[in-house]
Formats: structure tokens, sequence, C-alpha cells
């Protein structure tokens, strides 16, 4: 079988793969979105999203009339007595007990409160969006991991492609030597070394798919779908890349940024006037009858102005708080930003580096080709033993592997890249 042939097989063998697994193809964007779907941490999405319904709607039920009850007993060491007697019969001035009792239930509704419950839905959603940002910046770290697998399979999928080459190498050989044996013009054993030679392609070939077929099945544990051993990979497209960033770990450090600002103004609410009016009634002795020292029942309602200042007390050390905690913000900020131009230096550097090599990979592979095939014409002629031969034939192959393998870490290193930014 001659080398056009071979190539022909394996581009035939490539094409049916291709439409054989067109219907079941996977891309890398869709297993990015697939990962973050089913990996167990994005289960808490819904429940942020519940957890803050429920603390505005908590936040917002502050408008609403409270109710509340309360009793005292209390004992005193003196009660209102009057010095003087009055000279009407039958009219007696009462003593009061000392002891008192009261049982009562109150009221109270809202008018004003400084601001406070709106400042307090405002956190709710701001909290609610920085515990959403941390369950992005851990999904965002799958991208890493599906790299790892996804291109990991690519690099297999290359190698098994090259193995094939190999081996039809290897027979073309076999065919070659036999002929020169049946004539007299070689030793039997030049045959069994390429034959044996075959058998370690071969070898090869069955750890490569047994490999594939690992590295399925663990991206398929990460994008929750079983991949059967014939999948089939699409090769992504050269991204385009920036050197903008837009990591979701930015969105986070505003938002928490937010929340310091919001405490602040919590603060100055808690410092403000509260109005409202209020309603109680009650039972106790004495009542509301001031002349009367027996147990009775009794209202009052009216308007209730309360203003506590004792949060003047922290209110400066407040601030100074969270105005510490926006500039350690703004320093971890920077120090991420820093460590993410430092990789993408390093990483702009590795993708030079593979561009360059893959200039002479093309190259040595046909400088390896020609030296290859011209074994190939002088083992045939009888000039060339099939140890030679094979050297020559593992040469080109190693000269390919390494054109596979520097390809695919360009263009993995190009993906790594591209999520070390954030370009979407």
């Amino acid at each position: 079988m001659n080398r056009v042939a071979s190539i022909g097989f394996v581009l035939c063998l490539m094409s049916w793969h291709a439409v054989a697994g067109q219907s079941g193809a996977l891309t890398i964007m869709e297993c990015y979105h697939l990962a973050r779907l089913h990996y167990p941490a994005s289960k808490q999405r819904d429940l942020i999203k519940q957890s803050a319904e429920y603390t505005l709607e908590n936040a917002g039920r502050g408008y609403l009339p409270q109710l509340s009850f309360g009793g005292q007993a209390t004992l005193q060491s003196d009660v209102t007595h009057f010095p003087f007697k009055i000279p009407i019969t039958g009219f007696s001035l009462p003593d009061y007990s000392k002891d008192q009792y009261k049982v009562y239930g109150e009221i109270d509704q809202t008018l004003y409160d400084g601001g406070l419950i709106r400042i307090q839905k405002r956190m709710a959603r701001v909290n609610g969006d920085i515990q959403e940002k941390n369950l992005d910046v851990e999904l965002y770290a799958l991208y890493d991991r599906v790299n790892q697998l996804y291109f990991g399979i690519l690099t297999i999928d290359e190698q098994l492609v090259q193995n094939e080459l190999l081996q039809k190498d290897i027979l073309n050989g076999i065919e070659k030597v036999r002929a020169q044996v049946n004539n007299g013009l070689a030793y039997a054993s030049s045959v069994n070394e390429l034959e044996a030679q075959l058998l370690q392609a071969g070898q090869a070939r069955t750890e490569l798919r047994s490999a594939r077929k690992a590295w399925l099945d663990m991206l398929g544990l990460f994008i929750g779908r079983e991949l059967p051993e014939d999948s089939w990979l699409v090769r992504p497209p050269d991204p385009t890349l920036t050197d903008s960033v837009s990591r979701p770990e930015l969105a986070l450090f505003e938002y928490q940024k937010r929340s310091f600002a919001l405490q602040d103004d919590l603060a100055a609410a808690q410092l403000r006037p509260k109005l409202g009016l209020f309603a109680q009634g009650g039972y106790g002795r004495p009542g509301m009858n001031m002349l009367s020292n027996d147990f009775a029942l009794y209202s009052i309602g009216g308007l209730r102005m309360t203003w506590n200042l004792g949060g003047l007390y922290t209110l400066k050390n407040q601030q100074r708080l969270s105005e510490l905690g926006r500039r350690s913000l703004d320093v971890q900020k920077e120090t991420f930003l820093f460590n993410i131009q430092a990789s993408r230096k390093q990483h702009r550097a590795g993708i030079a580096k593979f561009l360059e090599l893959l200039k002479t990979d093309e190259q040595i592979i046909q400088k390896r080709v020609s030296v290859k095939n011209a074994a190939g014409a002088q083992l045939e002629n009888g000039v060339l033993n099939a140890h030679d031969y094979l050297t020559q034939v593992d040469a080109e192959n190693q000269a390919r592997q390494n054109e596979i393998l520097h390809r695919l870490q360009l263009l993995a290193l190009e993906y790594e890249y591209r999520n070390l930014t954030g370009a979407q």
C-alpha cells in the first residue's frame, strides 16, 4: 500500500468519524455551558434567589402594623397620697396600693423610619448579588478543568490518526520485505522486526483508546452526559485574544464595595428620628382613672416619635471600618489584576514560542518524509535493511507527534488566555 493510499484511507476514516458523530458532536462552548449547569454548586443559584426574595419580603413587612403584647407587676416604695382631707360626707380619697399590675396589647404603625426599611431592602438585594457573583466565580473555575479534558481528548484523537499512518507505513515496509524474502534477497528476521514494530504500534493505539475513554468519562461527568467511545469533539477555532479583563471577580469586588456603602447609609438611617402611630389597650391596677385603685380596662393611642442617638458613639468608627473595607477591596482587586497581567504575559510568551516551533515543525516533517520515502525505496531495492527503515519511520512519526502536540498546546494555551481575561 503506497503513501497516497494510506493518507486517503485515513482521511476517509476521519470523514466517517465526522459524519457518524455529527449528531452527537460537542463543541467546547457547549461543554462550558453544560459544565456550569450540571455542577452541583449551580443548584445554589435558585436557593440564593429565593433567600433574597424572602429577605426583601420580610424587610417590606416593616411597613405593616406591628402587634405586640406585654405585662408587668411592680412593687413600689411609695404611691401617690393626699396630705389633706375633703370635708364632704360620703366622699373619701383613695388609698393606692404599692403593688401594681398591667397586661396590654399594642399596635404600632410606622409613618417614617428614616429610610431604614428602604436601605434594608437594598442591602438584601446586594447581599443576594454578592452570593450570586461568588457562585459565578466558583463556576468560572470549571472552564480550566474543561479545557484540560477537552484538549487532552483532541490530542489523543490526533495521535490516533498519526498512529494509523504509522501502521500503514510499517505495513508498507512489511510488504516490501516479504517480497524480498520470497526472492531470497532478505532474511525472514527482517519481517519479524517489522511485525514486532507493528504490534507495538497496535499496543500504543490500545493505550490511546483506553486513555481517550477515561478522559471522555471524566468530561461526561462534568457536563452531565454519557459520552460513548465514538463521541466526536469539534476542534475549536482560534479564539480572538484581547488584553481587556472582564472576569466575574471584578463584578464581585464592585458589589462588595456597594455593601460597605450601604452599611454607612444604614448607620446614618439609624440616627434619624422615627415617627409612627400607636394604640394600646390593657387591663390593670390602676387604670387610667387616677382616682380609682381598682382593676380596670383602659386604652390609649396617639402619635409617637423616637430618636435614639446612641449610634453617635460608634458612627465614626463604623465609617472608618467601612472605608478600611473598601480600601482592602481595592488592594484585592489590584492584586488580582496584577496576577492576571503576569499570567497574561506568561501566556503571550508561551503562544509566541509555539508559533515559532510550528514554523520549524513543518520543515522538519517535510525533511523527515523525504528521508523516509528514500529509505522506503532503498528498502525495496535491498540497499537498506528493515531496522534502518524503521528508524526513519519512527523519526517521521516523532516529528509529526511533535507537530500535533505543539499545535494543540498552542490552541489550549490560547483558550487558557481567553478564560484568563474573561473574554466571551
